[in-house]
């Protein structure tokens, strides 16, 4: 019986280095699928620049697929439906695809997808894209299994395809899709684009790499700004290893060590990239609950209700009017652009979960909708950790003013964001800092070092921490706490990571 091949692009948005792609052209005939889910844009991560950013990487995609012979649809509606009613179309005997760590609704809609597959006879095929293992075992030496999958040849791209004769509709625009305009401004969305950006950095963009990721000042240029092209896959991490890798030899060979140095710190921070996602891999409920329970029912948000005084807080943390500088700067910085370095970010979780005392089930969804990069797997990790709800971390409690202080001393990005700071149209402080953190460290080092939490602790570590990872060191020798909780065996996981950027 004849192959027919469909590729189903999910986050794979590219030619080069794409397993699916390149198996599909060995079958008789193939087509490529992309699906405008409504349980996507019906989620409480989606916003309109998501769709619009996907839409504008899905064009010049379709005409280089084209131009080698193979169609790729873009359908809306369920996934599960769209599959069912394409194969009375196009009678495909494989299903190719990447597979994806993505939030609850992906993972439910692969379930039924993979039931749907087996009851009809067709054989669903998946390859990995990142460093993400699927059914890990142990995380002992999981960065060994990150590197040799990060050191293997690439995919070579296929010359072409025995294409289906189908019928390709235009792509669908945000009005007819429903969906209301976004006002942000996004970056090119292309592969081609991608791979521009890529080596604009490795060429001499990263020199400054370890010196500008922490400023909102200077990160916004000095950053790789790759993040959003890895999160929907216009690149993939085993590219922009293999050529951070070559840059660094070539930059030593040539004698510039500033820009060995810079990249090299980039590069730590790929592993992490992955090691993050590996979490939501390993427990896909960490998008909803605590990985220590001990910490459930804290914070409004949480258990304890949602009342008047925790929303205010809430609305003023979301509209960048908490009465703190920084924290309004970067807001409205995020809110506007789409994009803000990762220190800034996890100053914005850390001061909504300490010093406004909010769970990050309220805020972790408002987040995910103003960044780009959004990445589940990144995301929700990190709203924990920066939280203090896995329980081994320490707790990196921002001061807003310290912040200011280090990373915008003249303050140029306040003034820039915050125009009314210094005026009488500036907001009061939502919350006295003062009480707000003697409240937020009570409740928090009494909770860990109670028999029950250092108990989970040990639980949580032996699934999730870097112990015996081999992970690298991302920044020079950490700062330590001020008080220990007695669970410091995964110190790594606190480092200030530039995942994001």
């Amino acid at each position: 019986m004849p192959a027919h091949a469909l590729v189903w692009f999910k986050r794979d948005l590219r030619l080069a280095d794409h397993a699916p792609l390149a198996a599909a052209a060995a079958s008789d005939m193939a087509a490529g699928l992309f699906v405008i889910e409504p349980e996507w844009l019906a989620s409480a991560e989606f916003d309109p620049q998501h769709l619009e950013f996907t839409l504008a990487a899905l064009a010049p995609l379709r005409e280089a697929l084209a131009a080698r012979g193979l169609p790729l649809l873009v359908r809306s509606g369920s996934a599960l439906q769209v599959l069912m009613q394409l194969r009375s179309e196009f009678a495909y005997t494989h299903l190719f695809s990447h597979e994806e760590t993505g939030p609850g609704w992906s993972y439910t809609r692969d379930l039924a997808v993979a039931a749907w597959c087996r009851q009809a006879g067709v054989a669903w095929q998946e390859w990995p894209q990142t460093g993400v293992v699927r059914r890990l075992r142990s995380r002992s030496g999981w960065s060994d299994q990150w590197l040799k999958r990060m050191d293997a040849a690439p995919v070579p791209a296929a010359a072409g395809w025995p294409g289906a004769r189908l019928p390709m509709a235009a792509l669908p625009t945000l009005q007819e899709m429903g969906v209301p305009p976004q006002p942000r401004p996004l970056p090119a969305a292309s592969e081609a684009a991608a791979n521009r950006v890529l080596a604009g950095f490795l060429a001499g963009g990263g020199r400054g790499y370890r010196r500008a990721l922490s400023s909102p000042l200077t990160a916004e240029q000095g950053c790789s700004r790759l993040s959003a092209y890895l999160a929907f896959g216009q690149l993939s991490m085993r590219q922009v290893h293999q050529a951070s890798e070559l840059a660094i030899a070539r930059a030593r060979d040539a004698g510039d060590t500033d820009l060995a140095y810079g990249l090299r710190g980039f590069t730590s921070r790929l592993r992490w990239h992955c090691h993050f996602m590996q979490k939501l891999e390993d427990e896909p409920a960490i998008e909803f609950r605590n990985f220590a329970r001990a910490t459930d029912g804290l914070r409004p948000g949480d258990g304890p209700p949602v009342d008047a005084a925790a929303q205010d807080r809430l609305s003023a943390w979301c509209e960048g009017c908490t009465g703190y500088p920084m924290v309004d700067a970067c807001m409205r910085s995020l809110r506007a652009s789409g994009w803000l370095n990762f220190r800034m970010r996890a100053m914005l979780v850390s001061f909504a979960s300490y010093h406004l005392w909010l769970h990050w089930r309220l805020t972790g969804p408002f987040l995910a909708r103003q960044f780009l990069d959004f990445e589940p797997g990144i995301h929700w990790s990190q709203m924990q950790m920066q939280s203090g709800t896995t329980g081994i971390n320490t707790l990196r409690i921002y001061s807003p003013a310290r912040q200011a202080a280090e990373h915008d001393s003249e303050g140029r990005f306040v003034r820039r964001w915050v125009p009314e700071f210094g005026t009488a149209a500036y907001a009061a402080p939502v919350v006295d800092e003062r009480s707000a953190l003697k409240h937020a460290k009570d409740t928090m080092y009494g909770l860990r070092q109670t028999p029950e939490a250092r108990a989970e602790a040990d639980a949580v570590q032996a699934r999730h921490g870097s112990r015996k990872a081999g992970l690298p060191s991302t920044a020079g020798k950490p700062r330590q706490p001020r008080k220990r909780t007695g669970l410091q065996a995964a110190a790594k996981d606190s480092l200030q990571l530039d995942l994001f950027t």
